[in-house]
């Protein structure tokens, strides 16, 4: 089974896909625990120095750690196959890791982003999973290439066959584990 991620702010969609690329799970995620900042840098962070928002970012990295793992936990739980891989968003392997840096624009808009990026990989890692990363804006082309006549009933079809919701999410996060097969 394949995994692909479409993650925002505190929550992800995870759209599993076996190897013929029929999709046996879709759900909603949390990545972070109730009341935890859900964005340290790009708006938690705001009134604390660099020290403080260091602090903030750890402590929302903990939490991520907990509620994702306990996320993931449940959806290998809940399937009939092992995972093998997990896809995610891409990020730039130079983005800097200094706090202070990263509360600099262009950095601030995407660190938080990143920090649930790489806190998932994190954690496919001792899983035993297979970490690909993926372009959101290229990622359903690619896919289209892979399934070719296919695409529009892999990629659309499931709304008919499991309802709503059906969203663009879904899509990218399917696509996603698609191309990582």
């Amino acid at each position: 089974m394949r995994v692909g991620i479409a993650d925002h702010f505190g929550w992800a969609i995870a759209v599993t896909a076996s190897a013929e690329h029929d999709v046996v799970d879709r759900r909603r995620i949390e990545l972070v625990e109730p009341g935890v900042a859900s964005a340290p840098i790009h708006h938690e962070g705001k009134g604390f120095d660099d020290a403080g928002v260091a602090a903030l970012v750890a402590e929302v990295r903990g939490s991520i750690r907990r509620a994702a793992g306990a996320s993931l936990d449940e959806l290998a739980a809940a399937l009939n196959a092992p995972i093998t891989s997990i896809a995610l968003r891409t990020w730039s392997p130079d983005f800097p890791s200094d706090i202070a840096m990263q509360r600099r624009v262009p950095y601030e808009a995407r660190a938080d982003a990143i920090m649930y990026r790489q806190e998932l990989a994190g954690l496919a890692k001792p899983r035993g999973w297979d970490v690909h990363l993926y372009s959101a804006k290229d990622v359903v082309a690619q896919a289209i290439s892979v399934l070719a006549d296919r695409a529009d009933d892999v990629l659309e079809g499931p709304r008919a066959r499991l309802g709503p919701p059906w969203t663009k999410d879904h899509r990218v996060a399917l696509a996603a584990a698609i191309v990582s097969g």
